[in-house]
């Protein structure tokens, strides 16, 4: 594929998870991609995913622990078979009501026409703050809809 064809095929991907079309993601992506997440013990589908089926549930708990808000692929520099993007979000954790803003850079290779592997780098710790329990100290109550920015 060329340049241009590898930056549609992403911007195809971004547009069917803005749409929530997952399974038409899914049809993006090579059969044993490998879909590589920040490690995170506090954020449940952190990780790395092997193949469509693990990276399947991987936007299944996505979907079941946060809420995007804001989603937005600000700049793409594409160069043989790689694609990065920069971009920003806004998620809503589901458990704990506080927002967060995200910061964003996504790597993807693409081979035969699919998306064979996706790396994202993004601001773990913004994350983690909205996800983490309160403590009882800050006097905050859960749901009380904080916004925590990055």
């Amino acid at each position: 594929m060329t340049i241009q064809e590898n930056k549609q095929l992403v911007m195809q991907g971004y547009q069917k998870f803005q749409a929530q079309d997952i399974e038409g993601l899914m049809a993006n992506l090579a059969d044993d991609i490998d879909w590589i997440g920040v490690e995170s013990e506090y954020l449940p589908f952190s990780g790395i995913y092997h193949g469509k089926q693990e990276v399947m549930r991987y936007f299944g708990m996505l979907a079941q622990a946060q809420d995007v808000v804001r989603f937005e692929p600000i700049e793409m520099i594409a160069e043989g078979d790689k694609v990065v993007v920069s971009g920003e979000s806004e998620w809503t954790v589901r458990a704990t009501g506080r927002s967060y803003i995200n910061p964003w850079v996504h790597i993807f290779t693409i081979r035969d026409g699919k998306v064979a592997r996706f790396q994202q780098f993004n601001d773990t710790a913004a994350a983690e703050r909205a996800y983490r329990p309160l403590q009882a100290s800050t006097g905050q109550q859960p749901g009380t809809g904080a916004s925590i920015l990055h």
